[in-house]
Order: structure tokens, then C-alpha cells, then sequence
């Protein structure tokens, strides 16, 4: 197997046994590295401090990452201008902070007969926000009574 010793240098390739006499005169473990290559690559280091380092560098990688969610926003098809535009402004915030929305549509009593009432409204919040997101797919009815339809970032 081909062994890196404590200082990081190549101490070439070496058979197994002498490579762990030398891990244990230095106080340290034997760790294979690559165990895929041809030969093996170990390394004679502290297998602790090791395992340590590996989970602080993924705890710091876990805290600069954005980790996406899906806001939910829910509609009817007699939708003001007003409250219109103020869900538009919520949809848009998320959006631009990297998170997906995911727009119901409810129809209540007899508007489930006005099912084209309620893609107008979807289509409308589509052309709205078309500059900065896209449709994740089409528009579906889940049921008889919802329209749902999911907003992602462009």
C-alpha cells in the first residue's frame, strides 16, 4: 500500500505490517484514504482530531447553505386588486430569499363551476412574477375543490 506518514510526506509503498508498526511508533493510527486506488493509498495520522476537523468543516458547510422550503399561499378565484397585489409582494420575498411557493386556489360553494375563473388567477400570478420565477409544472386541480400550482426561482 502506498503510506503517508504523520508530516504529510510519501513514505512510498509499503507492506501493511511495516505500515502499522510505523503508526504504532508514532503514536498515531493507520487510515486508508483511497481504497479505490491502485495501490491503496493509508495515511498515518490522529484519527480523533481527524473525524473532529471532518465535523467542523460540514457544521460550517451546514451554516453557509440556504436550505430551500416551500411557502405555502392560499387564494380564492374573487380575489381583490388589493389583496392581489399584497400576496404578489409575499410571493415575490420568497422567492428572491431562494424558496419555492406553492399557490392554492380554493373554490368555495358553486365557484368549483368557474374553473376557468380560478387559471386566471394562476396565470395571472404566472405573468407577474415571470421575471423572476418560473411554474415547476403546470397548473393541476387536486380534487374537486383546489388548484395548486408551484412557483420556483428562475
Amino acid at each position: 500500500m502506498r503510506l503517508i506518514d504523520a508530516e504529510g510526506n510519501q513514505a512510498g509503498i509499503v507492506k501493511t505490517t511495516k505500515a502499522l508498526e510505523l503508526a504504532r511508533e508514532s503514536e498515531l493510527d493507520l487510515v486508508e484514504v483511497a481504497p479505490q486506488a491502485k495501490p491503496p493509498v493509508t495515511r498515518i495520522l490522529d484519527y480523533g482530531k481527524f473525524q473532529y476537523e471532518l465535523a467542523k468543516k460540514e457544521k460550517i458547510s451546514r451554516k453557509k447553505g440556504h436550505k430551500s422550503q416551500v411557502k405555502k399561499i392560499r387564494v380564492t378565484p374573487k380575489i381583490d386588486d388589493h389583496d392581489f397585489g399584497f400576496k404578489l409582494k409575499s410571493i415575490r420575498e420568497f422567492i428572491e430569499k431562494g424558496d419555492k411557493v406553492k399557490i392554492t386556489l380554493i373554490f368555495k360553494g358553486r365557484m368549483v363551476t368557474h374553473k376557468e375563473l380560478g387559471r386566471d388567477v394562476m396565470e395571472r400570478f404566472i405573468q407577474e412574477t415571470e421575471d423572476i420565477a418560473k411554474p415547476e409544472g403546470p397548473i393541476q386541480m387536486e380534487g374537486s375543490r383546489f388548484m395548486v400550482m408551484t412557483l420556483q426561482k428562475k
